[in-house]
């Protein structure tokens, strides 16, 4: 009886080392799910660098100017960095996806105009 112990934790030895040094050719398969907690950028700056910028949305300016704010909305950063890595878009289709969801939460058509029966308007 002591030998199958000795065996099979020899065995199990042998094989754990066998799988950390050829980890490399096999870990990418496994489903590591994602970190639930990513930190938010907290300043212009950071959300530049978070890829939150682009000629159309440039931040460069804010940075420039010295503004002191705490940079954008968390909410909103954390909502449209998750559409970006999701569908694998760049920062203006995601802010702008973010903000059809948004408007079709609100009841307000694309064009921008509300979608309520009641509504009159002017023009």
């Amino acid at each position: 009886m002591g030998y199958v112990l000795y065996s099979l934790t020899f065995a199990v030895l042998v094989l754990a080392t066998i799988a950390y040094f050829t980890r490399h050719h096999w870990v990418h398969r496994l489903p590591i799910p994602e970190p639930i907690y990513t930190r938010l950028p907290s300043s212009f700056r950071d959300d530049i660098e978070a890829g939150l910028s682009s000629s159309a949305f440039d931040l460069s300016a804010n940075i420039e100017a010295g503004d002191s704010r705490q940079g954008l909305d968390d909410a909103a950063k954390r909502e449209v960095q998750a559409i970006m890595k999701r569908r694998g878009v760049n920062f203006d289709e995601a802010r702008r996806i973010y903000m059809q969801d948004r408007f079709k939460k609100n009841n307000i058509g694309p064009d921008g105009r509300p979608r309520d029966p009641k509504f009159v308007s002017f023009s």
